[in-house]
């Protein structure tokens, strides 16, 4: 299996010394996620039934407050759910990650004080920044990574216009176009989002 896998939309794999899955959706039933991270509760980021397809019982969830209770209802206990707000540093076994604030500038589908998050995670000294639902914010300027998850789509994020920009002013090794040809957006999107790249930035498109 590949190290990296983009399935659908925002949904993520992630394997190196431990297996991290980011708003899994329409998953295999593979159960064998270390750490499952969930950005906000929109339906194509929180899946209960592909978190159920992945999860094992040391399986620890990290999460923002709003499914707390749906998690607790099908039998995930309070010990394995990390509650995480924007703005937080964290340490786990072989992990170590930091909460971005992720939202909307001007629509209201994603609101600065919901509260809702991307990751920057840092595994086996590789630093993955996945975004979540957001445009191109001022904390997300100042985010530096190796791999970058960025969304394209538009409609309820940036575009691939302003995602091209942020990546530019980012600069990761890899950007990896996501957030698109499901709610919003086309591969054509991801193909003008790569175009629109600076040259020394590689860039892999995980969904045709």
């Amino acid at each position: 299996m590949e190290p990296i896998i983009v399935n659908k939309q925002s949904s993520i794999r992630i394997e190196g010394s431990k297996i991290l899955y980011f708003d899994p959706l329409e998953v295999e039933a593979l159960h064998d996620a270390d750490y499952i991270f969930i950005t906000h509760p929109h339906f194509d980021h929180f899946s209960l039934l592909s978190i159920l397809e992945i999860k094992k019982d040391s399986t620890v969830i990290v999460t923002t407050k709003d499914i707390v209770e749906e998690l607790l209802s099908v039998g995930f206990q309070e010990e394995y759910i990390l509650i995480v707000r924007p703005l937080e540093n964290h340490v786990l076994k072989n992990l170590e990650f930091q909460t971005v604030p992720a939202y909307n500038l001007h629509k209201r589908n994603h609101r600065k004080e919901d509260g809702w998050v991307g990751y920057v995670v840092t595994l086996d000294n590789v630093i993955y920044y996945i975004m979540g639902d957001t445009d191109a914010t001022s904390f997300s300027k100042e985010i530096k990574c190796d791999i970058l998850f960025i969304p394209v789509g538009g409609t309820y994020t940036m575009d691939c216009l302003e995602a091209s920009d942020l990546a530019n002013k980012i600069k990761p090794k890899l950007a990896i176009p996501i957030h698109y040809g499901y709610v919003s957006g086309t591969i054509k999107d991801a193909k003008v989002f790569k175009k629109r790249l600076d040259k020394k930035i590689a860039c892999k498109i995980m969904m045709e």
